[in-house]
Protein backbone atom coordinates (compact mmCIF):
# COMPACT_ATOMS: atom_id res chain seq x y z
CA UNK A 1 0.00 0.00 0.00
CA UNK A 2 3.14 2.34 1.14
CA UNK A 3 4.68 1.90 -2.44
CA UNK A 4 1.43 2.74 -3.88
CA UNK A 5 0.78 6.12 -2.32
CA UNK A 6 4.54 7.12 -2.98
CA UNK A 7 3.93 6.50 -6.18
CA UNK A 8 0.96 8.54 -6.57
CA UNK A 9 2.62 11.61 -4.54
CA UNK A 10 5.76 11.39 -6.78
CA UNK A 11 3.03 11.47 -9.68
CA UNK A 12 1.13 14.95 -8.53
CA UNK A 13 4.20 16.90 -6.90
CA UNK A 14 6.29 15.68 -9.94
CA UNK A 15 8.69 15.23 -7.29
CA UNK A 16 10.50 10.97 -6.45
CA UNK A 17 9.08 10.55 -3.05
CA UNK A 18 9.76 7.15 -1.14
CA UNK A 19 8.73 7.31 2.56
CA UNK A 20 11.68 6.29 4.99
CA UNK A 21 9.74 7.18 8.36
CA UNK A 22 5.79 6.71 9.28
CA UNK A 23 4.12 6.90 12.61
CA UNK A 24 0.38 6.74 13.72
CA UNK A 25 -0.88 10.26 14.89
CA UNK A 26 -4.82 11.01 15.33
CA UNK A 27 -7.06 10.87 12.58
CA UNK A 28 -9.84 11.55 14.09
CA UNK A 29 -12.82 8.89 15.61
CA UNK A 30 -12.96 7.35 12.02
CA UNK A 31 -9.99 7.00 10.50
CA UNK A 32 -6.29 6.00 10.81
CA UNK A 33 -3.63 8.79 10.60
CA UNK A 34 -0.15 8.52 9.58
CA UNK A 35 2.98 11.12 9.75
CA UNK A 36 4.82 10.46 6.39
CA UNK A 37 8.26 11.59 5.58
CA UNK A 38 11.32 11.22 3.67
CA UNK A 39 13.58 13.03 5.48
CA UNK A 40 13.03 16.19 3.90
CA UNK A 41 9.25 16.55 3.68
CA UNK A 42 6.18 15.30 5.17
CA UNK A 43 2.59 14.23 4.53
CA UNK A 44 -0.26 13.54 6.54
CA UNK A 45 -1.88 10.20 5.09
CA UNK A 46 -5.38 9.38 6.59
CA UNK A 47 -6.50 5.97 5.51
CA UNK A 48 -9.61 3.72 6.00
CA UNK A 49 -11.18 0.85 3.91
CA UNK A 50 -11.64 1.07 0.32
CA UNK A 51 -15.13 1.60 0.38
CA UNK A 52 -14.68 4.80 1.99
CA UNK A 53 -12.80 6.56 -0.86
CA UNK A 54 -15.47 8.72 -1.83
CA UNK A 55 -15.55 10.55 1.76
CA UNK A 56 -11.80 11.42 0.73
CA UNK A 57 -12.44 12.60 -2.20
CA UNK A 58 -15.54 14.81 -0.66
CA UNK A 59 -12.82 15.94 1.76
CA UNK A 60 -10.56 16.89 -0.88
CA UNK A 61 -13.06 18.36 -3.09
CA UNK A 62 -13.91 20.84 0.27
CA UNK A 63 -10.55 21.42 1.06
CA UNK A 64 -9.92 22.92 -2.08
CA UNK A 65 -13.01 25.42 -2.08
CA UNK A 66 -11.94 26.75 0.91
CA UNK A 67 -8.44 27.42 -0.42
CA UNK A 68 -10.25 28.77 -3.35
CA UNK A 69 -11.77 31.40 -0.89
CA UNK A 70 -7.94 32.63 -0.08
CA UNK A 71 -9.14 33.69 3.69
CA UNK A 72 -8.51 30.94 6.13
CA UNK A 73 -5.57 28.55 6.37
CA UNK A 74 -6.51 24.98 4.74
CA UNK A 75 -4.16 22.02 4.38
CA UNK A 76 -3.66 21.45 0.93
CA UNK A 77 -4.77 17.95 -0.63
CA UNK A 78 -1.89 16.15 -2.59
CA UNK A 79 -3.55 13.70 -3.79
CA UNK A 80 -6.40 10.93 -2.58
CA UNK A 81 -7.57 6.89 -4.26
CA UNK A 82 -7.12 3.52 -2.74
CA UNK A 83 -4.48 0.85 -2.59
CA UNK A 84 -4.90 -2.46 -1.70
CA UNK A 85 -8.02 -3.17 0.90
CA UNK A 86 -7.47 0.73 1.76
CA UNK A 87 -8.46 4.23 0.68
CA UNK A 88 -6.37 6.99 1.71
CA UNK A 89 -5.90 10.89 1.39
CA UNK A 90 -2.15 12.95 1.74
CA UNK A 91 -2.74 16.15 3.44
CA UNK A 92 0.15 19.06 3.48
CA UNK A 93 1.79 18.76 6.91
CA UNK A 94 0.98 21.56 9.41
CA UNK A 95 3.08 21.23 12.57
CA UNK A 96 0.45 22.59 15.01
CA UNK A 97 1.23 24.65 17.93
CA UNK A 98 -0.76 26.04 21.04
CA UNK A 99 -1.43 30.07 19.70
CA UNK A 100 -2.36 32.58 21.49
CA UNK A 101 -5.39 35.43 21.69
CA UNK A 102 -4.04 37.07 18.49
CA UNK A 103 -4.71 33.49 16.60
CA UNK A 104 -7.71 33.31 17.94
CA UNK A 105 -8.87 36.48 17.05
CA UNK A 106 -7.44 36.21 13.58
CA UNK A 107 -8.75 33.10 13.01
CA UNK A 108 -12.44 34.19 13.54
CA UNK A 109 -11.61 37.14 11.29
CA UNK A 110 -10.39 34.86 8.49
CA UNK A 111 -13.28 32.44 9.14
CA UNK A 112 -15.84 35.41 8.44
CA UNK A 113 -14.19 36.29 5.25
CA UNK A 114 -14.50 32.73 4.34
CA UNK A 115 -17.81 32.90 4.97
CA UNK A 116 -18.67 35.69 2.96
CA UNK A 117 -17.84 33.38 -0.26
CA UNK A 118 -21.67 32.53 -1.35
CA UNK A 119 -23.33 30.58 -4.12
CA UNK A 120 -25.52 31.51 -6.81
CA UNK A 121 -26.93 28.16 -7.03
CA UNK A 122 -28.56 28.46 -3.16
CA UNK A 123 -28.14 25.93 -0.37
CA UNK A 124 -26.10 22.58 -0.93
CA UNK A 125 -23.19 21.46 -2.39
CA UNK A 126 -22.27 20.27 -6.06
CA UNK A 127 -21.90 16.75 -3.92
CA UNK A 128 -23.05 14.82 -1.14
CA UNK A 129 -20.15 14.08 1.83
CA UNK A 130 -19.88 13.10 5.19
CA UNK A 131 -20.59 14.29 9.09
CA UNK A 132 -18.34 12.04 10.86
CA UNK A 133 -19.09 9.16 8.86
CA UNK A 134 -22.61 9.85 8.58
CA UNK A 135 -24.10 10.54 4.60
CA UNK A 136 -24.63 14.30 4.20
CA UNK A 137 -27.17 15.27 1.57
CA UNK A 138 -26.68 18.25 -0.16
CA UNK A 139 -29.19 18.58 -3.07
CA UNK A 140 -29.27 22.24 -4.50
CA UNK A 141 -32.51 23.93 -2.30
CA UNK A 142 -33.10 27.52 -3.00
CA UNK A 143 -35.15 27.86 0.43
CA UNK A 144 -32.85 27.67 3.55
CA UNK A 145 -35.61 26.27 5.71
CA UNK A 146 -36.47 23.62 3.30
CA UNK A 147 -33.02 22.41 3.09
CA UNK A 148 -32.35 22.37 6.67
CA UNK A 149 -35.93 20.86 7.35
CA UNK A 150 -35.18 18.31 4.82
CA UNK A 151 -31.53 17.83 4.25
CA UNK A 152 -30.61 17.79 7.99
CA UNK A 153 -32.85 17.77 10.82
CA UNK A 154 -35.12 15.23 8.71
CA UNK A 155 -32.82 13.23 7.40
CA UNK A 156 -31.10 12.72 10.84
CA UNK A 157 -34.50 12.22 12.15
CA UNK A 158 -34.97 9.07 9.62
CA UNK A 159 -31.94 7.61 10.30
CA UNK A 160 -32.64 8.01 14.19
CA UNK A 161 -35.58 6.19 14.15
CA UNK A 162 -33.78 3.05 12.09
CA UNK A 163 -31.22 3.23 15.67
CA UNK A 164 -34.33 2.70 17.75
CA UNK A 165 -34.28 6.79 19.00
CA UNK A 166 -37.47 8.02 20.53
CA UNK A 167 -37.68 11.58 19.57
CA UNK A 168 -41.99 12.21 20.35
CA UNK A 169 -41.44 15.92 19.70
CA UNK A 170 -39.70 15.71 16.14
CA UNK A 171 -43.20 16.48 13.83
CA UNK A 172 -43.78 19.37 15.79
CA UNK A 173 -40.04 20.90 15.86
CA UNK A 174 -39.78 20.41 12.33
CA UNK A 175 -43.18 22.04 11.64
CA UNK A 176 -42.11 25.05 14.16
CA UNK A 177 -38.79 25.54 12.31
CA UNK A 178 -40.60 28.08 9.02
CA UNK A 179 -41.47 30.12 12.66
CA UNK A 180 -38.05 29.76 13.79
CA UNK A 181 -36.78 31.32 10.55
CA UNK A 182 -39.51 33.80 9.75
CA UNK A 183 -37.12 37.19 10.62
CA UNK A 184 -33.80 35.45 9.26
CA UNK A 185 -33.15 36.75 5.63
CA UNK A 186 -30.17 34.08 5.56
CA UNK A 187 -27.19 34.45 2.29
CA UNK A 188 -25.87 30.95 1.02
CA UNK A 189 -22.16 31.04 2.81
CA UNK A 190 -18.96 28.42 2.59
CA UNK A 191 -19.35 26.76 5.57
CA UNK A 192 -16.69 24.10 7.26
CA UNK A 193 -19.42 22.32 8.48
CA UNK A 194 -18.14 20.73 11.54
CA UNK A 195 -15.98 23.35 13.14
CA UNK A 196 -15.64 21.74 16.39
CA UNK A 197 -12.33 22.11 18.87
CA UNK A 198 -11.11 18.83 17.54
CA UNK A 199 -11.15 20.59 13.52
CA UNK A 200 -9.46 23.81 14.29
CA UNK A 201 -6.16 25.03 15.83
CA UNK A 202 -3.06 27.61 15.06
CA UNK A 203 0.51 26.55 13.66
CA UNK A 204 3.59 26.22 15.67
CA UNK A 205 4.05 30.19 14.38
CA UNK A 206 0.59 30.67 15.48
CA UNK A 207 -1.46 30.66 12.05
CA UNK A 208 -5.21 29.96 12.39
CA UNK A 209 -5.86 26.71 11.10
CA UNK A 210 -9.27 24.36 10.23
CA UNK A 211 -9.63 21.16 8.61
CA UNK A 212 -11.58 17.95 8.34
CA UNK A 213 -14.47 19.49 6.88
CA UNK A 214 -18.13 18.57 5.97
CA UNK A 215 -18.29 21.51 3.59
CA UNK A 216 -20.57 23.15 2.01
CA UNK A 217 -22.92 26.20 1.37
CA UNK A 218 -25.05 27.31 4.32
CA UNK A 219 -25.92 29.17 7.21
CA UNK A 220 -23.08 30.62 8.70
CA UNK A 221 -24.54 30.70 12.04
CA UNK A 222 -23.97 26.87 11.52
CA UNK A 223 -20.16 26.94 12.14
CA UNK A 224 -20.55 29.66 14.98
CA UNK A 225 -23.61 27.89 16.63
CA UNK A 226 -20.91 24.22 16.59
CA UNK A 227 -17.40 26.35 17.51
CA UNK A 228 -20.00 26.72 20.93
CA UNK A 229 -20.91 22.93 21.11
CA UNK A 230 -17.85 21.31 22.56
CA UNK A 231 -16.57 23.55 25.09
CA UNK A 232 -16.41 26.56 23.01
CA UNK A 233 -13.24 28.83 21.47
CA UNK A 234 -12.07 31.19 23.36
CA UNK A 235 -13.89 34.60 23.84
CA UNK A 236 -10.76 36.15 21.17
CA UNK A 237 -12.04 34.37 18.52
CA UNK A 238 -15.71 35.72 18.72
CA UNK A 239 -14.50 39.11 19.05
CA UNK A 240 -12.70 38.48 15.63
CA UNK A 241 -15.43 37.11 13.84
CA UNK A 242 -18.00 39.75 15.04
CA UNK A 243 -15.46 42.11 13.88
CA UNK A 244 -15.18 41.22 10.34
CA UNK A 245 -19.38 40.04 9.66
CA UNK A 246 -21.29 40.90 13.06
CA UNK A 247 -23.85 37.71 13.60
CA UNK A 248 -27.79 38.76 13.32
CA UNK A 249 -30.27 39.20 16.02
CA UNK A 250 -31.92 35.88 17.18
CA UNK A 251 -28.23 33.50 16.64
CA UNK A 252 -28.60 32.60 20.67
CA UNK A 253 -32.17 31.13 19.64
CA UNK A 254 -31.23 29.65 16.51
CA UNK A 255 -27.49 28.05 17.83
CA UNK A 256 -29.67 25.07 19.24
CA UNK A 257 -31.47 24.51 16.94
CA UNK A 258 -28.17 24.21 14.52
CA UNK A 259 -26.29 22.39 16.96
CA UNK A 260 -28.97 19.64 17.55
CA UNK A 261 -28.39 18.44 14.41
CA UNK A 262 -24.75 17.08 15.48
CA UNK A 263 -26.12 15.37 18.76
CA UNK A 264 -28.65 13.76 16.52
CA UNK A 265 -25.69 12.42 14.36
CA UNK A 266 -23.81 11.67 17.65
CA UNK A 267 -26.77 9.46 18.61
CA UNK A 268 -26.38 7.96 15.08
CA UNK A 269 -23.12 7.02 15.34
CA UNK A 270 -21.93 6.31 19.33
CA UNK A 271 -25.70 6.09 20.52
CA UNK A 272 -25.91 6.39 24.51
CA UNK A 273 -26.85 9.82 26.13
CA UNK A 274 -26.82 11.78 23.15
CA UNK A 275 -30.45 10.63 22.92
CA UNK A 276 -31.58 12.44 25.93
CA UNK A 277 -29.22 15.40 25.06
CA UNK A 278 -31.18 15.83 22.06
CA UNK A 279 -34.47 15.23 23.53
CA UNK A 280 -33.84 18.32 26.25
CA UNK A 281 -32.33 20.43 23.08
CA UNK A 282 -35.74 19.74 21.71
CA UNK A 283 -37.81 21.07 24.84
CA UNK A 284 -35.34 23.76 24.81
CA UNK A 285 -36.26 25.05 21.41
CA UNK A 286 -39.71 24.56 21.49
Amino acid sequence: MWTQIDTHISQVTGKKFKSQQRRSVGGGCINQGYAVSNGEITYFVKQNLASQVAMFEAEALGLEQMLATASIRIPKPICWGTADNSSYIVLEWLELGSGNSNSWEEMGRKLAAMHKASSSQGFGWKINNTIGSTPQINTWTADWTEFYIKHRLGYQFQLARRQGGNFTQQDKLLAAIPELFADHQVQPSLVHGDLWGGNAGCTASGQPVIFDPATYFGDREVDIAMTELFGGFPAAFYKGYNEVFPLDAGYERRKTLYNLYHILNHFNLFGGGYASQANRMIDQIL
